[in-house]
């Protein structure tokens, strides 16, 4: 069943993604960065502290899909005090992170971990209950594509800021911003809320209690979806995480450029959506990940041919992959959301597939940071190294890699679901 939705109600709802954003990738961006650089922890370290937090987040996500279930069905006024205290813990947890005290090195990597984890499973729980809240309103896979483009959109746009503050107006102007929008983006979620029609009520609803933890997993065509979502987020998640390191020693850009690449990168991809929305509303979800996974290993080949002083051609490289990245944040949740609705579990298990999604993203980036900074060190390079062999570590962890796992990731989508089609997927 299609519900009214207006574009104010959309921009409404997706506005909360704008303050989540400064805990998802540029936590990944900019800590690694900052920590190696100001306060002297090795890449080593950082990468299994980043490895271990992100994996303990990202196994409770299910648990909290669950819990956030059960926060529907008592009522929107229990899901919004909850949405309340976990802004409240996201931004706690990035003063703490980017705030830290006068420690020794083996005390600030606690210090690290704690901050990371109260900030990573906050956030985890925040945006379990607003994804879940788009989920429930149905609509069919057009309908899903604009509650999750305006969402990834704003998310898009926190991003931008996100990277970009803390050189503009440093790290307390960064965390001044963050509770200021987390703040504006609950009382635009209410508002959502209040002009949004209630779903359909459930013709056999769950029993209390009765929220099966493990029902995603029976559901024909979710684990094949996870499969290219895992292999599709982690080519994503290398080249976030050692971004900063490319800048600095691979093109060897000036300080004042760094935003500049980012921004080109996230603004690129903020504006692709209309255009993405139009492509995937003539070639179909799937057809159009694949179209803009493609484009992105074409964007990141082009990093192979780059060395110190290309700060044009990275600038052309942060253009075609932004731009890419616009399908990646439409198509795959919108997927998700079409499977829910058409294995008969829109507003009874919503919860527990975003958790299990959930889970998928965090398990990229924790493998992304705990397995490419180790392998940058074993590889010879380490911050401010250019050697060349430093150096052609860097390129291939940064360029190369990518690339396999997107060429990999459409493979899965093409074999597993495009030659494999299942009946969630099929138009209707």
């Amino acid at each position: 069943m299609s519900l009214p939705q207006s574009s104010a109600t959309t921009l409404r709802y997706g506005l909360l993604g704008l303050p989540l954003a400064f805990v998802a990738l540029p936590v990944y961006v900019h800590l690694p960065n900052e920590y190696a650089q100001h306060h002297g922890l090795s890449l080593a370290a950082l990468g299994a502290v980043l490895l271990a937090s992100r994996l303990l987040d990202a196994l409770v996500d299910p648990w909290l899909g669950r819990i956030g279930d059960a926060l529907y069905r008592r009522s929107w006024a229990a899901v919004w005090w909850a949405a309340a205290l976990l802004a409240l813990g996201v931004a706690s947890g990035f003063v703490a992170l980017f705030f830290p005290p006068e420690l020794a090195p083996e005390r600030l990597l606690w210090w690290v971990a704690a901050g990371l984890t109260l900030s990573h499973l906050s956030y985890s729980a925040l945006s379990i209950l607003h994804q879940s809240w788009a989920s429930r309103q149905g609509g069919g896979a057009s309908a899903q594509s604009r509650w999750v483009a305006w969402r990834e959109g704003w998310g898009l746009a926190g991003v931008l800021l996100a990277s970009a503050l803390p050189t503009l107006v440093g790290w307390s102007g960064t965390a001044v911003t963050l509770v200021l929008a987390l703040a504006v983006g609950l009382w635009a979620w209410q508002q959502a809320q209040r002009l949004t029609p209630p779903p359909p009520t459930l013709q056999h609803p769950l029993q209390v209690g009765g929220l099966p933890l493990w029902r995603p997993w029976h559901t024909e065509g979710f684990a094949r979806l996870m499969g290219v979502y895992l292999l599709n987020g982690l080519a994503s998640a290398v080249p976030a995480t050692l971004v900063l390191f490319f800048v600095q020693d691979g093109v060897q850009a000036p300080a004042a450029m760094q935003p500049l690449f980012l921004g080109v990168y996230f603004a690129a991809g903020a504006l692709s959506f209309p255009w993405w929305l139009r492509a995937m509303d003539r070639l179909g979800l799937m057809r159009g990940w694949c179209a803009g996974m493609a484009l992105s290993v074409l964007a990141f080949v082009g990093v192979l041919a780059l060395g110190p002083g290309d700060d044009i051609g990275f600038l052309l490289v942060c253009l075609a992959s932004g731009f890419a990245l616009g399908a990646d944040l439409t198509a795959p949740a919108a997927l998700l959301n079409q499977l829910i609705d058409r294995s008969a579990e829109r507003g009874r298990t919503d919860g527990a597939f975003m958790g299990w999604w959930n889970l998928a993203t965090k398990l990229n980036l924790a493998l992304a940071a705990g397995l490419a900074l180790p392998l940058l060190a074993w590889g010879g390079y380490a911050p401010g190294q250019r050697g060349s062999q430093a150096l052609l570590t860097l390129t291939l962890a940064y360029g190369l890699l990518p690339c396999l796992l997107k060429l990999l990731a459409m493979a899965a989508l093409y074999w597993g679901l495009m030659r494999r089609p299942v009946h969630a997927f099929r138009p209707s």
